[in-house]
């Protein structure tokens, strides 16, 4: 497995992660605990060193699960989790953000605890939150690298002026989100913040959620539980307008003895050498396509050609429901 730094904070990871979100929510059942935590050795196995987990997948099982899984090979990996929301122990949540600096702490420790882990290697704001002030959010991760219990400060949906001025206070070593041939947004303004303070990129949903992989059309049905059946890009006209750059993928992908999951996530490689995209799956299979995308080489011309094709699509429907949505800092 290739490497890849996030941007200039000396942080290596493997070119392509692994996003476990999906093994304890958001995609229906769960799914049996044994294989969740084969299918994570076994990417480790395969060469991936980067995982990402929050305390509100679930909430807290999905850090318990990688925590579990990731113990025999500790050394070998970076583990990436999350604070920011209004959770409490009981796993109940408010719906509301909570980044002060005291609940930074809270889940600092609880998130050790969870994860099986003396330091957490990446810790990143989930969501920006606008009741307190991005700089006493990194001025409390700062202190907690500086205790050793966390290694890395990273942002999630966060807009570049807010990106800025934490990096003031403390470096940000990385940046995740949604970033894909369909969810374009961050290339305005966010990628080019980065380039310039140097540092790193995370595309999370980088294969928007299972349709770039050309597994899914507008007949497709989905578990009552997955949040595919409120998202806006999911409703069935948008899944037929949507068609068309999955048959674009489709087409490079022939040419290419690839498939379109392999060049949706060779795409995203080929745009800087500092994103890494995190594709998560439940299935073995499917985890080895995905970093099979490493070896499927785009010339600048399929780049042009895809950048042009590309472009004459109008993708249908919002990425996410409204009220996730308004969570994102923009």
């Amino acid at each position: 497995m290739q490497k890849r730094k996030l941007g200039n904070s000396g942080l290596e990871v493997s070119a392509l992660g692994y996003g476990a979100m999906g093994l304890s929510t958001a995609y229906g059942p769960a799914g049996d605990k044994k294989d969740k935590i084969a299918l994570l050795r076994s990417a480790v196995e395969l060469g991936v060193t980067f995982f990402d987990t929050a305390e509100s997948y679930g909430p807290f099982v999905n850090e318990e699960l990688v925590g579990e899984a990731l113990v025999p090979y500790r050394e070998q990996v970076v583990i990436a989790t999350k604070f920011g929301f209004d959770i409490a122990p009981d796993g109940s949540r408010t719906g509301k953000l909570n980044s002060r600096p005291g609940h930074i702490r809270e889940v600092a420790e609880a998130s050790l605890k969870r994860l099986n882990t003396e330091v957490i290697d990446l810790f990143y704001q989930h969501r920006v939150d606008p009741d307190v002030p991005i700089e006493e959010v990194a001025g409390t991760v700062g202190d907690l690298i500086r205790e050793g219990k966390v290694r890395h400060f990273g942002l999630s949906e966060a807009a570049a002026s807010t990106i800025r001025r934490a990096h003031a206070v403390q470096p940000v070593s990385a940046v995740q989100s949604e970033y894909s041939l369909w969810t374009r947004d961050p290339e305005a303004e966010v990628l080019p913040t980065l380039e310039e303070l140097g540092i790193g990129f995370v595309a999370f949903t980088p294969l928007g959620a299972g349709f770039l992989t050309g597994k899914i059309n507008e007949t497709t049905t989905f578990d009552s539980t997955d949040f595919r059946n409120i998202s806006p890009r999911f409703t069935p006209q948008a899944r037929r307008t949507n068609q068309a750059l999955v048959d674009l993928l489709g087409e490079i992908a022939a040419r290419k003895e690839a498939t379109p999951a392999q060049v949706a996530l060779a795409w995203l490689l080929a745009q800087k050498p500092w994103i890494v995209p995190i594709p998560g799956t439940s299935k073995r299979h499917r985890l080895e396509e995905n970093l099979g995308a490493v070896n499927v080489e785009l010339s600048s011309a399929d780049l042009q050609e895809i950048e042009s094709m590309a472009s004459q699509i109008l993708i249908q429907g919002a990425r996410l429901p409204e009220n996730v949505l308004k969570l994102t800092n923009k």
